[in-house]
């Protein structure tokens, strides 16, 4: 992203909504890294802030720079350990919110398209059914207008950008996208992405219970 500039959000500095002496729960904004860039002028991230205050705590998982929502920290290494492998063993069940383009006519379905970088163009990544790698996700309709569809997207695989390039390939791309959208989605949410990580369910790692986070998306009344 060769004009890319980075202008994170200061306020507030850390939204938390849970934390204890394993885990601390967050809630990303929009346009804040979920991890340093590699520029002095990118350093500013969730897991900087997050680092300050809790100088242990450990990144078990990522976000996307325009999507906000939950983010799970680890705050030692015993408890990354044991959620990173919830996340290899496909364990943890992550929810998102999306508000696409145009009117969804089906109410659900299956998306399983195998997607690859476009290293040509990347950050972007692509369909591609001889070298993309294994990706699904679940979609649900939530609400329609006359513009746009609020959907619930259940990613079932962890791709880079996977919700977003598994939407445009649907034929809705998710509003206010400047890789994927069209420019009247980009015009229908100039501001931000409309795609929130709302809810995150997994096992905790102190107290071997299910867990669950939510987090509704600021983007839409549900």
């Amino acid at each position: 992203m060769p004009n890319f500039v980075y202008y994170p959000p200061q306020g507030p500095y850390l939204d938390i909504l849970y934390q204890d002496d394993d885990i601390v729960v967050l809630n990303k904004p929009a346009g804040l890294l979920s991890v340093p860039g590699r520029e002095k002028k990118n350093r500013d991230s969730l897991a900087l802030r997050v680092l300050r205050i809790w100088p242990d705590a450990c990144v078990v998982h990522r976000l996307d720079l325009a999507t906000s929502g939950i983010l799970v920290f680890a705050m030692r290494k015993s408890a990354q350990s044991h959620i990173g492998r919830q996340f290899q063993q496909k364990v943890i069940d992550k929810t998102y919110y999306a508000r696409v383009e145009g009117v969804i006519t089906k109410e659900e379905g299956l998306i399983d398209l195998p997607i690859r970088c476009d290293w040509e163009n990347r950050p972007r990544q692509i369909v591609d059914f001889e070298q993309g790698k294994s990706s699904q996700t679940q979609w649900q309709v939530i609400k329609r207008d006359k513009q746009s569809t609020l959907v619930c997207l259940k990613p079932l695989t962890g791709r880079t950008h996977q919700l977003r390039v598994h939407m445009q390939a649907l034929g809705h791309a998710i509003i206010g996208d400047d890789f994927y959208a069209t420019v009247f989605g980009q015009q229908l949410s100039p501001e931000r992405l409309a795609l929130h990580a709302a809810s995150i369910t997994l096992t905790h790692p102190g107290t071997e219970q299910r867990i669950t986070f939510n987090c509704p998306p600021p983007f839409a009344n549900i």
